[in-house]
C-alpha cells in the first residue's frame, strides 16, 4: 500500500508493468538479455554509503522487530527539525531517508532495486562499448532517488548510475533527458553542481504535481553546475502540441551541450490514460517522441521510469523504442 494524495491505496507501481513491456518487446521481435552483475560498491558513485547501508538492511531490521508487510515512514525532518544527525531507531531512520509515504519497503525491495540498477549499468556499459542505443527495463524506477533519500517508488537512481557509468568509461560530457510526467528531483540533486552531466526535464508543474518541491524553471544548478540544469514544467492537460514545443527547446539544450552520450529517463506516464498523471499525449505521440530523440543521433541509454496505465505501458514504450530499433 502507498499513501497517495491523502488516501492509502494499492501501489500503482506493480510487477505487471514489466510483464506488459516484455510482451510488447517480444511482439516487436527485439532481443532481450539479462543484466550483468555488479558489486554494490558501484552504487556509491551516486549514493551516500550510509543510505545504501540503510536500504540494504532495513527490511531485515523490520522483521527483527517482529513486523511483516510493508514499511512506510510516519515522520520526516521538515523545517525546524534537525537534519544533521542520523537517528539510531529504525522508524526514525526510515523517515530520515524517505521524502514521502508512497514508497513502501517490503521483502525484496533491496534485491529489486539492485537488479534494476544492474539493468541500467549494463545498458550503459553496452553503449560505452559501441552500441548505438540500449534500453534498460528497470523496475522499480529511479529518478526520484537522491544521493541519500528514497521516494516516488525510487530507491536507487538508475539513470544517474548510467550517466556516471558513461562518465567513468571516459566520456567527457553526458546529457540526461527526463521525459517522465514527474520531475526527476533525485537526478537533479545528484548532478546539481556539476558541468559534466547536463540535466533537462519536461514534467508536470510542481505547484500541483509530485514531487511538488523541485522542478521549477528557475532551478539552474549551482557552482560549476550553474546553467547545466533546465526544467520545463507544463500545466495539467498539456497535449502533444504543447509538449512538442517544450521538447524542441529541451533538445536544443542537449544539442548545444554536445554530449558524447544521452541517457533518457523514459517515463510513459505522460500518456492520457495514466491514472496518476495529467498530460494528454495519445498513443501515437510516443512514436513522435521517440523519433525526435533518436534524431539527435547520439549514443543513447533509455532507462525505464514511470508509466502506470498498465495495459498500455508496453505498447507506449515499444513505440518510443521503435525509433531506435
Amino acid at each position: 500500500m502507498e499513501l497517495h494524495r491523502g488516501e492509502l491505496v494499492p501501489c500503482y507501481e506493480m510487477p505487471a508493468r514489466v510483464d506488459h513491456i516484455l510482451a510488447a518487446i517480444a511482439r516487436a521481435g527485439w532481443a532481450v538479455e539479462a543484466p550483468r552483475e555488479y558489486d554494490d560498491a558501484v552504487f556509491t558513485s551516486v549514493h551516500d554509503a550510509d543510505y545504501l547501508a540503510f536500504l540494504r538492511g532495513a527490511y531485515d531490521a523490520w522483521r527483527a522487530e517482529g513486523r511483516d508487510g510493508f514499511m512506510l515512514p510516519g515522520a520526516f525532518p521538515a523545517r525546524g527539525l534537525r537534519r544533521d544527525r542520523v537517528p539510531t531507531g529504525l522508524h526514525a531512520r526510515l523517515g530520515y531517508y524517505a521524502f514521502d509515504a508512497g514508497s513502501p519497503i517490503v521483502a525484496g525491495t533491496w534485491q529489486a532495486a539492485r537488479a534494476a540498477a544492474h539493468c541500467a549499468l549494463t545498458a550503459a556499459d553496452l553503449v560505452a562499448a559501441g552500441e548505438r542505443s540500449t534500453y534498460a527495463l528497470c523496475r522499480p524506477p529511479g529518478h526520484h532517488a537522491g544521493r541519500g533519500m528514497l521516494g516516488g517508488y525510487c530507491f536507487l537512481n538508475n539513470a544517474a548510475l548510467a550517466a556516471q557509468r558513461l562518465r567513468d568509461a571516459g566520456m567527457a560530457r553526458i546529457a540526461v533527458l527526463d521525459v517522465d510526467y514527474h520531475h526527476g528531483n533525485g537526478t537533479q540533486e545528484i548532478f546539481w553542481d556539476r558541468d559534466d552531466v547536463l540535466f533537462v526535464s519536461i514534467h508536470g508543474d510542481p505547484n500541483t504535481e509530485y514531487p511538488f518541491f523541485l522542478g521549477h524553471a528557475d532551478e539552474r544548478g549551482a557552482g560549476a553546475g550553474e546553467g547545466y540544469n533546465h526544467n520545463f514544467p507544463l500545466p495539467r492537460g498539456t497535449d502533444w502540441a504543447g509538449y512538442a514545443a517544450a521538447l524542441e527547446t529541451a533538445l536544443g539544450h542537449v544539442v548545444d551541450y554536445a554530449p558524447q552520450a544521452l541517457v533518457v529517463s523514459l517515463g510513459v506516464d505522460i500518456f492520457e490514460g495514466d491514472p496518476i498523471s495529467q498530460f494528454r499525449l495519445g498513443a501515437a505521440d510516443f512514436t513522435r517522441l521517440g523519433a525526435h530523440i533518436a534524431a539527435l543521433e547520439l549514443p543513447t541509454v533509455l532507462v525505464q521510469e514511470g508509466g502506470y496505465a498498465v495495459a498500455e505501458i508496453g505498447d507506449n514504450v515499444a513505440s518510443v523504442l521503435a525509433a531506435f530499433a
